[in-house]
């Protein structure tokens, strides 16, 4: 992680959380009194967000040491010792709940993440993330996503061509075939970039195909027609399943063939991991 985008995102939420205007710790806690805290996990899962904790703390007090004793990407259990803390008792207390915000949230991603491709191992795909993320937290989602075993999909609009529904609903409008809006968007995004197309049943992946689309986005679809699908373009263009997939549905969803699954679940609706920090 690039150390200069972890302390921005630290600082914004510092100043949210009025981490230096600690009233109760102010009135409660003499500054002179230092101590020793644990960073410990109270359920199995994967960790992540190690470094955005460290961070969290040193920039409330940079005289606080934090040694950790995992690393992101560990398999954690019920009562690991995450990371010891030690300094002024005060600067721990006021660091403590962004801290732990960071490493439950990133570690539950990664362990979600972690379930889904446990559920499609031994199948040749992969499960990818979405655009569907905290505002301002994306590259650390999509950071937790790389630690749970999952791939990032787009990091933002311009990292690829992605042509879905309301931008067909639009083009469509005009009168544009699928070959025709292809064409235009082949003329007018940079060579470098893939073209992807969204489609609703095997008839449109056929069409986007025959159109000059690199990946086709089966979206919402039957698995029926997945299979479908796949039968009919396994080769000729990369195929990503999307909408609504499930931990129970994702491996059947596995089974049709297609070469990526996107989960928006990874990251706009995870649960945080339990991790607390005690003196």
């Amino acid at each position: 992680m690039a150390r200069r985008n972890i302390q921005e995102v630290v600082d914004l939420a510092l100043r949210e959380d009025s981490a230096w205007s600690d009233v109760t710790t102010g009135t409660v806690i003499d500054p002179s009194w230092n101590t020793r805290a644990y960073v410990t996990g109270k359920e199995p899962g994967v960790l992540a967000g190690i470094e955005v904790m460290m961070q969290t703390f040193l920039t409330v007090d940079a005289g606080v040491e934090v040694d950790t004793l995992m690393v992101d990407g560990s398999l954690l259990k019920r009562g690991d010792t995450i990371a010891r803390v030690q300094g002024r008792a005060g600067s721990i207390l006021s660091a403590e709940r962004v801290a732990l915000n960071f490493l439950q949230h990133l570690s539950g991603i990664a362990t979600e993440t972690s379930r889904y491709v446990e559920a499609v191992r031994g199948l040749p795909v992969r499960i990818v993330d979405t655009r569907k993320t905290v505002p301002g937290m994306r590259w650390l989602q999509k950071y937790a996503v790389r630690m749970g075993g999952g791939y990032n999909h787009r990091r933002d609009l311009s990292d690829g061509v992605l042509i879905k529904d309301n931008h067909l609903a639009m083009t469509r409008a005009q009168g544009m075939t699928l070959s025709e809006i292809v064409t235009m968007a082949r003329r007018h995004a940079p060579f470098t970039l893939k073209l992807e197309l969204e489609v609703a049943t095997p008839e449109e992946a056929i069409e986007a195909a025959e159109a000059g689309a690199d990946i086709i986005m089966l979206d919402n679809m039957a698995v029926d027609d997945m299979r479908h699908a796949v039968a009919a373009l396994k080769g000729r263009v990369l195929l990503e399943a999307s909408g609504g997939i499930t931990l129970k549905t994702v491996r059947q969803v596995a089974e049709t063939g297609v070469d990526f699954i996107s989960i928006g679940a990874l990251t706009h609706s995870v649960r945080s991991l339990d991790i607390s920090l005690e003196f």
